[in-house]
């Protein structure tokens, strides 16, 4: 099996080899960039940066994305042409501020660079991930409420995303965002009153710690993300809201 860098650097090669001058950048991004990459449970995310998408041209990338995402087992890629990534950080805002406070060019020049996120729509995208996640919890409980297996999959699975928009939300609130994932919910909980336990049990359930009265357990964990979703609407009048602040 490729170590990490391994990985990377023939990624590199390949990518290059079958894209050419098409090729403008190759961004790793995430968990590996930030530093708490953990090799059996972290994937190696990767934006790659083209002149061209059309068709044809991606045809050219399919066997090198076969091999990465079949033979080595990691997510595809996420491909932009440079204008796109440009016009996109409206409505990508979580993603490309995220990318920009961490990222590693492992070919060409820094795409990120110079993208600017609007955070008013930032702070929008933030409740609607936290929303959307709220509907698909409450429809597998619905689903699985007798099925302590399948809940405890449900909670372990959906946790780094949760984790994830915890963070943005943080930065909504004009705070500094801890390293450390349970610093993040300790202050979560100061700032909205969710049960920050709640969001600790999910990261033990993703660590396979066992754990008992998962239907209560869950319960508590959607009315955690109620709390922060209270929280976080009051910040900002609705009726305030626009694509540009004037």
């Amino acid at each position: 099996m490729l170590a990490r860098e391994e990985k990377l650097a023939e990624f590199t090669r390949r990518l290059r080899e079958a894209a050419g001058e098409n090729l403008q950048s190759i961004v790793l991004y995430g968990s590996a960039a930030r530093g708490d990459y953990h090799h059996q449970k972290s994937d190696l995310n990767i934006l790659c940066v083209l002149n061209s998408a059309k068709a044809a041209d991606l045809a050219r990338l399919a066997r090198v994305i076969h091999w990465w995402s079949g033979e080595l087992k990691e997510p595809p890629p996420q491909f932009f042409t440079s204008e796109e990534l440009l016009h996109c950080a409206d409505v990508f805002a979580i993603e490309l501020l995220d990318i920009g406070k961490s990222h590693k060019v492992l070919f060409g020049s820094d795409p990120i660079a110079g993208i600017e996120v609007p955070m008013n729509l930032h702070r929008v995208e933030v409740e609607h991930g936290l929303r959307s996640l709220l509907q698909k919890l409450r429809i597998h409980f619905l689903h699985y409420c007798e099925n302590e297996a399948q809940l405890r999959e449900i909670y372990a699975k959906s946790i780094s995303g949760l984790t994830v928009l915890l963070r943005h939300v943080l930065i909504v609130f004009g705070e500094d965002v801890p390293a450390e994932r349970s610093d993040v919910y300790r202050r979560i909980e100061e700032l909205t009153g969710a049960d920050s336990g709640a969001f600790e049990l999910g990261r033990a359930l993703r660590d396979n710690h066992p754990a008992a009265e998962l239907p209560r357990s869950f319960g508590k964990y959607l009315e955690a993300v109620e709390a922060v979703i209270r929280s976080l609407d009051a910040i900002i009048p609705k009726r305030e809201w626009q694509r540009v602040r004037k």
